[in-house]
């Protein structure tokens, strides 16, 4: 596995733990809300360092610009679904928006990391 993919793992799963944990009235809600935001920042993060190349075949090279641009909107997200975490009052939608976006990122990570494999598979000349 490597660095990059074990950071972006080690982020979303932290960010699913705190988005997991009770979010009761009083401090606790505080607390719940800023270890949500600071594990977004950590996924922004991993998300700001992929550096997949797009890859010089045709098709591939389609999916890689795909891959980016859906990058770029689930940053937007998680921009726009920060301010939300600190102070929107309807925790449980926040919540849901959150877990979301967890299952979004997730699929956005095995969607470029089938791109690399697609990639080195074309340049071995896998089966056809």
């Amino acid at each position: 596995m490597s660095t990059a993919s074990s950071t972006m793992t080690t982020a979303l799963d932290g960010l699913q733990e705190a988005n997991d944990s009770p979010r009761r009235d009083g401090p606790a809600l505080g607390n719940w809300r800023w270890t949500v935001r600071q594990r977004m920042a950590a996924v922004r993060d991993a998300l700001l360092a992929e550096t997949g190349a797009a890859p010089d075949d045709g098709w591939l090279a389609a999916r890689g610009g795909t891959s980016f641009r859906e990058r770029n909107v689930l940053l937007g997200r998680l921009g726009d679904l920060g301010t939300r975490v600190l102070e929107d009052s309807d925790v449980a939608a926040v919540h849901r928006e959150v877990g979301r976006l967890v299952v979004d990122v997730t699929h956005h990570v095995q969607r470029v990391n089938d791109l690399a494999y697609d990639d080195v598979e074309l340049e071995l000349g896998g089966s056809e």
